[in-house]
C-alpha cells in the first residue's frame, strides 16, 4: 500500500492509495539487517521501500538510534507526540527480531536467517562479526549464493580496520571534508548536519547490493561487497582531492570578501532570507547580465569592476553596493530577474521551507508513512522518500518502523518455522525478545 502526499502527474489524489503498476524491484528478495544507527539501516530502507522484505535484528533493548534524536515539537495530546521520526526515516517497512547475539543460540538464529536470506546486510566490525560468526567465510558457507554486505567506517583493511567509525569522524574529520568546509578566517572546522555522510554511505551500499544481486544472478556464486564512511567521503571530495593527489596543496577556502568572482555568491534579501548564484560556465555577459538583473547596470562599466580582476582586487567594496541592493527585494523578486537573463540562482532554504516548497512536494520527495496503528486517516506521518525513481514502480514506504521485537515470533515461526516451544526456551534462555501481549 502506497499513500501519497503530493499533487503531481503521478500520484493525482493526496492521502490516497496509489498502486503501482509493477512490482516493486525488490519484491521476492529477503534481507536480513544486523546493523544500528542510521547508515547501514538507510540503505536497508531503501530496499524496503523497493519491495524487499527487511528483517532488523535488533539488540533485546533495541537499536541505539531509537529515541535518539528529538521528538517532534508538538502538544502531548498530537498524534505526533513521541513520534521517532528519525529512526523511522531509515526503517520503515522493516520487520523486527530481537536478538541477544552474545547467547550462543541467539547468534546460531542469526545464522540460520542469513542461510535462508539473499542478502546480509551489516555494520559490525570485522572482528566483532567472526566472533559472532557472521563474517562474510561464515556466512557464506551455509548459503552460497549471499550477497554479504558490510558498511564500516575506516575500511575492511588496514592497521584501523576494527576502529568504529561515525558520520562526524570517519567521513567528515577524517576524509579532510571538514578542513575543506573550514571558516576561511579562523580555520575551524566545520561538520555538516546529523548523517549526511552515513545517508551518502547508505546509498553506495544499496549500489553495491544491487549490483552484486545482478552478479549472483549471473554466475550462481555469492558475492561480498563492503563500504565505508571514509572511502565514500573521498569519493564526495574528489573534485578537490583528485587535484591535491596530483599537486600535493590543500584548497584554500577564501572569506566571502576574497572570493574569486561575485558570479558565484550568495546575497541577502529582503526578507532576512538569502539567494544564492551560480555561472559555472562563465560567458562574456555574464557579469553584465548579473549587474542588470540586480538593477546595478552602472556597475558593468565602472573601472574598478570592469574586469574580473578588477572585481576580484575591489571585490569587499563591491559585495557592499551589492548587498545593499539585493536587500531591497525579496527572494522571489530576485529569482524572476535572474531568470529573465538566464543566470542559474536558488534559494538558501531552511528544512522548514523544505517542508512545503512545491518543487518538492509535486515530486513527491516527501512522503506519508504510517505509523504503527496503521490508522492512515488520522496518523499518517511524512517523512523524507527514497530518491530513486522508476517508471511504473512507485518506491515508497511499505509501512511504519516496527515496534522493538515486534515481528520475533512472526519472523522465526515462518523463516525457521520453529514452533512455540521452541520459542518458548529460546526466550526462557534470554536468546530472544518478544513485545508483551
Amino acid at each position: 500500500m502506497i499513500v501519497t502526499t503530493g499533487d503531481s502527474a503521478n500520484n493525482p489524489q493526496p492521502g490516497t492509495v496509489n498502486p503501482a503498476t509493477l512490482p516493486g524491484p525488490m519484491a521476492g528478495i529477503r534481507v536480513l539487517e544486523v546493523a544500528g544507527w542510521m547508515a547501514a539501516p538507510s540503505a536497508a530502507a531503501i530496499m524496503a521501500d523497493m519491495g524487499a522484505d527487511v528483517i532488523k535484528i535488533e539488540p533485546v533493548g533495541g537499536d541505539y538510534m531509537r529515541g535518539a534524536m528529538r521528538p517532534p515539537r508538538v502538544a502531548e495530546d498530537h498524534p505526533a507526540a513521541g513520534f521517532d521520526a528519525a529512526f523511522t526515516a531509515d526503517n520503515r517497512g522493516k520487520r523486527s527480531v530481537a536478538v541477544n547475539m552474545k547467547d550462543p543460540q541467539g547468534a546460531d538464529l542469526i545464522r540460520r536467517l542469513a542461510e535462508r536470506s539473499d542478502v546480509f546486510v551489516c555494520n559490525l566490525l570485522p572482528e566483532r562479526q567472526r566472533r559472532f560468526g557472521i563474517d562474510p567465510s561464515s556466512l557464506v558457507a551455509v548459503n552460497p549464493k549471499l550477497v554479504h554486505a558490510t558498511l564500516i567506517g575506516y575500511g575492511s583493511e588496514g592497521v584501523e580496520a576494527d576502529r568504529p567509525g561515525y558520520d562526524v569522524t570517519a567521513f567528515w574529520g577524517r576524509s579532510g571534508l571538514a578542513a575543506l568546509a573550514a571558516e576561511p578566517e579562523t580555520g575551524q572546522p566545520r561538520v555538516m548536519p546529523n548523517a549526511l555522510g552515513d545517508h551518502m554511505t547508505g546509498l553506495a551500499l544499496l549500489a553495491a547490493v544491487l549490483a552484486a544481486l545482478r552478479v549472483v544472478e549471473q554466475t550462481g556464486e555469492h558475492q561480498v561487497v563492503e563500504t565505508s564512511l571514509l572511502g565514500t567521503a573521498l569519493w564526495g571530495a574528489s573534485t578537490d582531492l583528485s587535484t591535491t593527489l596530483v599537486d600535493g596543496y590543500q584548497p584554500s577556502r577564501r572569506p566571502r570578501s576574497r572570493q574569486l568572482s561575485p558570479l558565484g555568491s550568495a546575497y541577502p534579501c529582503a526578507e532576512d532570507k538569502w539567494i544564492v548564484v551560480t555561472m559555472p560556465g562563465t560567458y562574456p555577459t555574464a557579469w553584465q547580465d548579473l549587474c542588470t538583473a540586480f538593477d546595478l547596470a552602472g556597475l558593468a562599466a565602472d573601472p574598478r569592476f570592469e574586469s574580473g580582476k578588477a572585481r576580484f582586487q575591489n571585490m569587499a567594496e563591491l559585495l557592499d553596493i551589492m548587498d545593499h541592493q539585493t536587500r531591497s527585494r525579496t527572494v522571489g523578486e530576485w529569482g524572476k530577474r535572474l531568470d529573465a537573463v538566464g543566470i542559474p540562482w536558488s534559494a538558501v532554504q531552511s528544512t522548514v521551507d523544505v517542508a512545503d516548497d512545491p518543487q518538492v512536494v509535486a515530486n513527491d520527495f516527501v512522503v506519508d508513512v504510517p505509523t504503527a496503528s496503521g490508522d492512515l486517516s488520522v496518523e499518517n506521518m511524512r517523512t523524507v522518500a527514497s530518491p530513486i525513481k522508476m517508471k511504473g514502480v512507485h518506491i515508497a514506504p511499505q509501512g511504519p518502523a516496527p515496534a522493538v521485537g515486534a515481528d520475533t515470533e512472526a519472523v522465526l515461526t515462518e523463516v525457521l518455522e520453529l514452533t512455540a516451544a521452541d520459542l518458548a526456551d529460546l526466550e526462557a534462555a534470554g536468546a530472544i525478545s518478544r513485545p508483551e501481549a
